[in-house]
């Protein structure tokens, strides 16, 4: 028998700026679409740093994940991808802040362009509870 799904939206983070849900809850996981540094009510990118916009793609994880019945201690696999490997030391401050109590696998991938311009993006897959 297959898995069911069921796909997950807050108005806690922005809405999908594409053809794609925030994430899927798939038997005892849930699947995270990569989230920028965009404020779920302005629509608008916050931050000019990468740290800064990493600071808002985290914010937005954790409640899409929060909705989805997981959170950040729950993830066990993070993608991130910043648009210069520059801003890397920069991120991993941020983000080493929201992963204090355990340290999911993660691939970091540079890409030459997010959407909206964005620095950095931020997807993830955690088990929900």
């Amino acid at each position: 028998m297959a898995a069911r799904s069921k796909s997950v939206f807050t108005n806690e983070a922005p809405r999908p700026i594409g053809p794609y849900s925030q994430a899927i809850v798939c038997g005892d996981f849930v699947f995270c679409s990569g989230q920028i540094g965009l404020d779920p009510i302005a629509g608008v990118i916050v931050g000019k740093t990468a740290g800064e916009q990493a600071e808002r793609a985290l914010l937005n994880l954790r409640a899409v994940l929060n909705t989805a019945g997981s959170e950040l201690s729950h993830v066990v696999k993070v993608t991130l991808y910043l648009k210069s490997m520059k801003d890397f030391d920069e991120v991993n401050q941020v983000y080493a802040r929201h992963f204090s109590d355990g340290k999911p696998a993660r691939s970091t991938v540079e890409v030459s362009e997010l959407p909206k311009n964005a620095l950095v993006e931020i997807d993830a897959i955690a088990e929900v509870r």
